[in-house]
């Protein structure tokens, strides 16, 4: 079900590395997710309800915190009504919590005893506390820059941090220099980066599966933040996948949201390669998209194309503003959630209702808050 998208080959059935083995190339699904109505299962802990999609050994159990079942919260915006989805309640504080359950899954599966991350924060976070609820160490590479709640968050959890200065990129980079020592002295590590494999990505969707319930139909329209468009991706596969089911008639149409100041998916999707002039990676307080070259950029792009979605960008005047209002409603977020406000007055008289927006991380894990 997963292959290398250069080679075409399988993902090994042993070890748990990154990319392919042969070519170098990245992992994805080889195959549209299947969601069946009649394998979900109420008795399993949050979004392992659905783990009939997440392609995972039978035998595995669940590494699982509660997440998943996040709140669906209406409040008016731009005099509209808009359904936010309260991902900041997840157990780490983030979104990412949907896609680390199911990667710790996959390599505790695999028989990994210890694992290597980079992130901005919130992914860091959040596979740290999986990591440690899995039995396995976590050594998390993060740019000095990130938030001090989530350095002291993955601290908590019994990780190990090691801080990269400069920006985000530096940070991947270092991880993938330390690869090579572990793989001599450490076999059993692995690379679990939410970037490279692809097993977080049904995670995600399950968040689609959760909109359909509490909506009780797709939404007309879905805004995200989006750095490098997994939560995107994993979401539109979720919907592809209620369509073929047949639960659906119509794919939302999903617009991403990033910050002018690192806004490569928008300057493509917006200029094509003339827009490569404006892909930079310039300091913005959204840290947690602040990604300058998104690996699975290519799919992101085709999925926009295939079902009319949109990317957006917002300056960095409007997202404390945001922040401001969504607290106003009662929804307190980080800053890289409130980019989806600007985009709402954007687009608020364009966009097919019911809208739903994402609220990706908590406010209490930003220093930028307020």
């Amino acid at each position: 079900m997963v292959h290398c998208i250069n080679c075409r080959k399988p993902y090994p059935e042993h070890g748990a590395p990154f990319k392919c083995p042969d070519c170098g190339g990245i992992f994805d699904y080889s195959a549209k997710l299947l969601f069946d109505p009649d394998l979900v299962s109420t008795r399993q802990p949050g979004i392992w309800c659905y783990r009939h999609t997440f392609g995972l050994p039978q035998e595995s159990d669940p590494v699982s915190l509660g997440e998943g079942n996040t709140p669906l919260v209406w409040a008016e915006a731009f005099g509209l009504p808009v359904a936010f989805k309260c991902e900041y309640q997840n157990p780490s504080g983030s979104f990412k919590d949907r896609g680390s359950a199911v990667i710790a899954g996959f390599l505790r599966s695999r028989g990994i005893t210890s694992a290597l991350e980079d992130s901005s924060g919130n992914a860091g976070a959040s596979f740290a506390a999986y990591a440690t609820r899995a039995g396995m160490k976590a050594r998390i590479y993060i740019p000095d820059s990130a938030s001090g709640p989530k350095k002291d968050q993955i601290e908590a959890y019994g990780a190990e941090v090691v801080r990269i200065m400069g920006p985000r990129s530096n940070a991947s980079q270092a991880v993938l220099r330390a690869l090579e020592k572990f793989d001599e002295q450490e076999p059993g590590t692995a690379y679990a980066s939410h970037v490279f494999l692809p097993f977080n990505l049904p995670g995600y969707a399950t968040l689609a599966y959760e909109l359909f319930e509490q909506l009780g139909a797709a939404p007309g329209s879905l805004l995200l933040p989006a750095g490098q468009g997994g939560l995107l991706l994993g979401v539109m596969r979720g919907f592809e996948a209620l369509q073929a089911a047949g639960l659906i008639s119509n794919i939302p149409v999903i617009v991403g949201v990033q910050a002018r100041a690192c806004a490569p998916l928008w300057a493509l999707f917006t200029y094509g390669q003339a827009g490569m002039s404006w892909i930079a990676e310039a300091p913005t307080i959204a840290e947690g998209i602040r990604v300058r070259s998104p690996l699975r950029g290519d799919a992101v792009l085709s999925v926009l194309a295939a079902y009319q979605g949109r990317l957006v960008a917002v300056d960095e005047e409007e997202i404390v503003p945001g922040v401001q209002q969504l607290a106003r409603r009662g929804l307190y977020v980080e800053p890289t959630s409130a980019v989806v406000w600007g985009a709402l007055a954007q687009l608020s008289d364009e966009l097919p209702e019911p809208i739903a927006v994402v609220l990706t991380g908590s406010g209490l894990k930003s220093a930028h808050a307020n």
